[in-house]
């Protein structure tokens, strides 16, 4: 193809980096009617993130570079706009060669109603590095619609601003069915990696199936167990904790000096709080390696286990767990991951499934 761009010569892949709106009018996503999910006090902190910036700074350097991104992150509102646009703020855009740059640097929009969240559109970001971006979404006519954007999976946002019809009408968007959001701790799968577009990371699904809100605190090669991260998860209002960080412990010999002890220190201030425990997914039965770290699968999972009998024999009964052998059950399950580690759209779905009847029994007993 030379040096054709490819939107050139097909116009369905061009993506808008300029928008030519009259009538367009931006407004700042931390101010109201615009509700902001999934990130840490985003009216006050001059750029979005996950957990308080000390918080993460006593965790680990790869935490505090990490807590910049803004998985996990979603804002709501309700419109009559016959389009809705976005300018971002944003000091770079995550660039790997093995996930969609729409995933890891974009947004994608969501139509939500009473049967559940659709979705709509992406904004896709430009091929190559830059300071942010503008991107427009149009409906196909003008009326009242309730919408989700999700924010980038592995990108910092500074800033976000919504652009609207100036004539348009700017409300509230849907509220979650649960107040309290579900916390989910964990690796890079957790984070997103590598889903094609933010909603599709498991979290999404789950969120979109079961109207929940939740916080995203997975974090690439990080998330060991540490006292910091652990003692600032254990005060959180939450209504389930899903603790996923098998794949970020070096060894079985760590899980086991940081795994029941975490679960201990949030049982000490949450006697009755749903705890759902994941062991890593797997793709091969008997794949050795993975990125050059030597694993054994049935070590780390018998920690795991472990921390979830003890828990049961001591009475507990809201504790929950899920074998990661399960997460990709069905045919083809070696074609759920982009590296033999990181699930693809298949592998995050797939791991929705499995987690899903867990999440929504454990959702079901705050309610009792």
């Amino acid at each position: 193809m030379g040096n054709n761009n490819v939107s050139d010569i097909d116009k369905n892949l061009k993506v808008e980096s300029t928008i030519d709106k009259k009538d367009v009018v931006f407004l700042d996503v931390r101010e109201e009617p615009f509700q902001v999910y999934g990130l840490y006090d985003y009216k006050n902190e001059p750029q979005f993130l996950r957990m308080p910036k000390a918080v993460a700074e006593a965790t680990s350097a790869g935490v505090k570079e990490l807590n910049l991104c803004t998985a996990g992150g979603r804002v709501r509102f309700s419109t009559d706009s016959a389009y809705v646009a976005i300018k971002t703020e944003m000091p770079s855009l995550c660039l790997m060669g093995h996930m969609a740059l729409a995933g890891s640097a974009g947004f994608d929009l969501y139509v939500d109603g009473e049967l559940g969240s659709t979705y709509f559109r992406t904004f896709f970001p430009p091929s190559h590095e830059g300071q942010g971006y503008e991107a427009v979404i149009e409906f196909p006519d003008r009326k009242m619609r309730q919408l989700t954007i999700n924010f980038p999976l592995y990108s910092p946002v500074e800033n976000l601003y919504i652009g609207l019809q100036d004539s348009a009408t700017v409300g509230e968007g849907r509220h979650y069915r649960f107040d309290k959001p579900v916390l989910f701790y964990g690796s890079s799968i957790t984070q997103g990696a590598c889903a094609s577009r933010p909603g599709l990371c498991y979290q999404g699904y789950l969120s979109r199936h079961l109207d929940i809100d939740y916080i995203n605190l997975g974090f690439s090669g990080n998330c060991c167990g540490e006292d910091a991260v652990v003692d600032y998860m254990t005060d959180l209002d939450i209504s389930v904790f899903v603790c996923d960080y098998d794949y970020n412990a070096p060894n079985a010999e760590h899980l086991a000096k940081t795994h029941e002890k975490m679960f201990l220190k949030f049982r000490e201030k949450s006697p009755d709080l749903p705890v759902i425990f994941i062991t890593a997914p797997t793709f091969l039965e008997n794949d050795p390696t993975t990125n050059g770290f030597s694993f054994d699968w049935s070590a780390r999972r018998d920690v795991i286990y472990r921390t979830y009998r003890n828990a049961k024999n001591r009475g507990d009964q809201n504790v929950y767990f899920i074998d990661g052998w399960s997460l990709y059950d069905g045919r083809d399950r070696d074609s759920c991951s982009v590296d033999a580690t990181h699930p693809n759209d298949l592998g995050f779905f797939r791991m929705a499934q499995t987690i899903e009847p867990v999440l929504q029994t454990a959702l079901e007993s705050t309610l009792k």
